[in-house]
């Protein structure tokens, strides 16, 4: 068991307030996606509170990951047969989108252990296998990968901070890696070579507007 729900009772609140819906800025992949925000925010906060469960980013496509996996789908050889980390994961769709691109291994890492079954159902839906990673990773080094994607990460401080000097750590070892922002708050405005632009499709729900011009960026040098 993670934060106190079996595995089980985890895929079937998955099932039961999500469905398969192609993300609008990649639709080649299919992702267990909530149709409303405030429904199931409010119903994971007062039926599973006394689970400790976070709020359900899993449970969106958020616009800076969709610009990662339309970049990775349309760039295969970014990720063709490296290992992928993607950071922050959410609902897994960079993770998934490097594994269709032919990464040779992929990983997903997130804190909150209900996104992992999000993930597993994700990449399953998928066709792909994707490993989930639990750990706090910004508490040690970088792990040992080829690409390393980072979306939405930037939205709040000091954890904006910190993720900067560890994905800063990742790129001087010699990692390649890819964040995808659409204009957060603490995203840097230093030191990053846009690769590429989207105007990603969102919901008022989620953003204050329906399109976000969306960036996918690597470190300069």
């Amino acid at each position: 068991m993670i934060d106190g729900a079996p595995m089980d009772d985890r895929a079937a609140f998955i099932r039961a307030n999500t469905r398969l819906q192609r993300p609008p800025h990649a639709p080649e992949l299919q992702l267990w996606l909530a149709d409303e925000v405030t429904p199931l925010w409010k119903k994971t906060e007062e039926e599973l509170d006394e689970l400790g469960l976070p709020p359900p980013f899993w449970a969106f496509a958020w616009a800076g990951g969709q610009a990662i996996a339309r970049y990775l789908l349309d760039n295969p050889a970014e990720v063709r047969g490296k290992r992928v980390l993607d950071f922050a994961t959410g609902s897994g769709i960079g993770a998934i989108a490097a594994a269709k691109a032919g990464a040779a291994e992929v990983a997903a890492a997130d804190v909150d252990g209900f996104c992992g079954e999000a993930v597993r159902l994700n990449a399953e839906a998928n066709g792909v296998t994707v490993a989930f990673d639990r750990r706090d990773l910004l508490s040690g080094p970088p792990p040992e990968v080829d690409v390393l994607l980072a979306g939405d990460v930037f939205y709040e401080n000091p954890l904006a901070d910190r993720v900067l000097e560890w994905l800063r750590a990742a790129h001087e070892r010699g990692d390649r890696v890819l964040l995808g922002d659409p204009g957060r708050t603490y995203f840097p405005r230093e030191g990053l070579v846009r690769l590429a632009s989207y105007e990603v499709q969102t919901t008022r729900e989620l953003e204050d507007r329906e399109v976000k011009r969306t960036g996918v960026w690597t470190f300069a040098g």
